[in-house]
């Protein structure tokens, strides 16, 4: 039945994800493949993820504040637009080039050296591929959309206060006075913890269709596909139900 197949993949993507968690305390740490994985994925995401932000935050910015002027109140477009850019935009950005770039990368690799057989040899040796491969480049990822998100973050306010104030002849005394009047820590505690769930969930659902390829080279490419498609449809989800938790718990700082 369609169902249990996948009930049983959702299964096995939880089990690996408990196993990553375990093996992550296990020595020996792979230190060299981590720093490897964080240096290749953080090089081919810093860039990207800044082109992204600067037409994203002010598209944004241009939006939030055309929207607030029909209510008279311009003197909040700096505080709205940028608890937008905090809360949402900017985890989601990361999460989206993580999975997109650093994603497809680790289940190609992972998934060619299945298919080549490297994986079966390990275990006959008696190396864990969690262990070895799989819990580094999680662990990378996550450290890497956990940085990733500040710059993001910092890069979109700039961003929108340039768009706000120079192109909307916004005033800097009032985009500064209604950031900091609406904005609190809590905001960037839970864009950090975002950044950091779909880091992992990202670094896992590739990881979990890398190590499961089926086909041949095709396969792999295949996999690929998925992952990508897979993590997104996750890591939306997974964002509505963080948000709507974090709402409830944390309440709105109010001018």
């Amino acid at each position: 039945m369609p169902g249990l197949g996948v009930l049983r993949e959702i299964g096995h993507l939880f089990a690996l994800a408990v196993t990553v968690v375990k093996l992550t305390f296990r020595r020996p740490f792979q230190v060299r493949e981590f720093i490897e994985q964080f240096w290749f994925i953080a090089s081919v995401s810093i860039l990207p993820a800044m082109l992204v932000t600067i037409p994203f935050g002010a598209v944004m910015a241009l939006q939030v504040g055309s929207l607030i002027e029909q209510f008279g109140a311009q003197s909040l477009t700096g505080g709205a637009s940028v608890l937008v850019m905090i809360q949402q935009a900017s985890p989601l950005i990361v999460s989206l080039l993580i999975s997109g770039v650093a994603g497809s990368a680790i289940c190609a690799d992972l998934g060619s050296r299945a298919i080549r057989e490297e994986l079966d040899a390990m275990k006959v040796m008696g190396v864990s591929p969690v262990q070895r491969l799989v819990v580094p480049r999680v662990l990378a990822v996550v450290l890497v959309a956990l940085l990733l998100n500040g710059l993001v973050s910092v890069v979109g306010t700039l961003g929108g206060y340039f768009f706000t104030v120079y192109m909307q002849d916004g005033t800097p005394g009032a985009y500064v006075a209604s950031f900091s009047a609406l904005a609190q820590l809590p905001d960037l505690y839970i864009s950090e913890i975002k950044a950091g769930i779909f880091g992992f969930i990202a670094g896992i659902v590739a990881a979990y269709r890398g190590l499961n390829p089926k086909g041949g080279p095709k396969g792999v490419g295949d996999v690929v596909n998925q992952s990508v498609v897979f993590t997104f449809l996750i890591l939306f989800f997974v964002n509505t139900v963080l948000t709507a938790i974090y709402l409830q718990l944390v309440p709105s700082k109010g001018m």
